[in-house]
């Protein structure tokens, strides 16, 4: 672990605010490295997301997650004594969700840290020694080391004309889709269990109202099998919600469904990543990284762990640097 204050001037810029990043950018700062986080969408949490809206809530990217064992499994405990995370009952044996939303663990996960957001990195260059990023109006630098915490096919462009190693085992790695449908009902769908799975293009249907801190209201988040959602990966977000309700009424064995209050389908291009590499990309020479679950384990705890494991290598090349801070001087 590198020494508190020993690199006080040093900066690392992380491309993608998701579990992975946020881990990752939460070790970087223990060790005394200040991270900065760029992500192009408007809040922090990738697939821990959430829509909350007058007619209610929905987490429609990452439903739960389940504790584990070894460093992840602390930080569940962290996440508990702090409120943010609690069971759930009515889901899988073992699940554990955000409270009041799957998105409150990547807003406690981010707090403290600095975030911009709206920022869509297009390109990372290397002049000097130094880390600079752009895009879209953006103009950030210089940085002592640049981490991609995003999926394999977003990360291989950006590391090609650095590292073509990297770049090819990213490039590796394909994600699969995933189609997620968001639905309120005027009144509970009756004698509809909270959750169903594996019927037919449906791979998960829950009652997201039956999560704990959740407002009332009959909501559903229903999750489409990857191969269903890849057939019709292109189709417009109105036609993929139609389909979709078609098939929960058939999973939930309801000839005719009321008419939803509400109804919003939202695709997941990389959904679901491949557990292709046991540990995260690092070139220590240039200081340039990417984690994420396709490098680490799936689901939230894999992306955990992959950006906390990233850190600490990252943390050993900046804390042994003979040139340490360069960069954050220029700056």
């Amino acid at each position: 672990m590198a020494e508190q204050g020993s690199s006080a001037n040093m900066k690392v810029a992380i491309v993608g605010a998701g579990i992975a990043g946020l881990a990752c950018a939460a070790r970087l700062s223990e060790g005394g490295i200040a991270p900065v986080l760029f992500d192009k969408g408007k809040r922090p949490g990738g697939r821990l997301s959430t829509l909350q809206i007058d007619a209610g809530a929905w987490d429609f990217g990452a439903q739960y997650l389940e504790a584990g064992e070894g460093p992840f499994a602390a930080q569940v405990q962290r996440w508990t004594r702090a409120g943010v995370l609690a069971e759930w009952p009515a889901g899988p044996p073992g699940a554990l969700v955000g409270v009041p939303a799957m998105a409150s663990l990547a807003e406690a996960a981010g707090a403290g840290h600095e975030v911009r957001f709206g920022a869509h990195v297009q390109r990372i260059d290397h002049r000097g020694g130094c880390w600079s990023l752009a895009g879209g109006g953006l103009t950030e630098g210089p940085f002592e080391a640049v981490i991609l915490a995003l999926p394999a096919e977003q990360a291989a462009p950006l590391l090609a004309l650095h590292d073509l190693h990297l770049a090819r085992e990213a490039a590796a790695s394909r994600s699969q889709p995933c189609w997620s449908l968001m639905l309120a009902f005027a009144a509970p769908l009756a004698g509809v269990p909270d959750l169903l799975r594996g019927a037919g293009p449906i791979a998960w249907a829950a009652r997201n109202s039956s999560k704990p801190g959740r407002p009332g209201g009959e909501c559903w988040v229903i999750q489409a099998d990857a191969a269903w959602s890849k057939r019709h990966l292109e189709w417009d977000p109105a036609a993929a919600a139609g389909a979709l309700l078609s098939a929960f009424a058939a999973a939930a064995g309801i000839g005719q469904l009321p008419q939803p209050t509400f109804a919003k389908a939202h695709r997941w291009r990389f959904a679901l990543a491949p557990a292709n590499h046991a540990a995260p990309l690092w070139n220590p020479q240039l200081r340039l990284g990417a984690c994420g679950d396709w490098c680490g384990g799936q689901h939230i705890s894999g992306a955990w762990q992959s950006g906390t494991d990233l850190a600490e290598q990252v943390l050993a090349v900046l804390g042994t640097d003979a040139q340490q801070g360069q960069c954050g001087a220029a700056g």
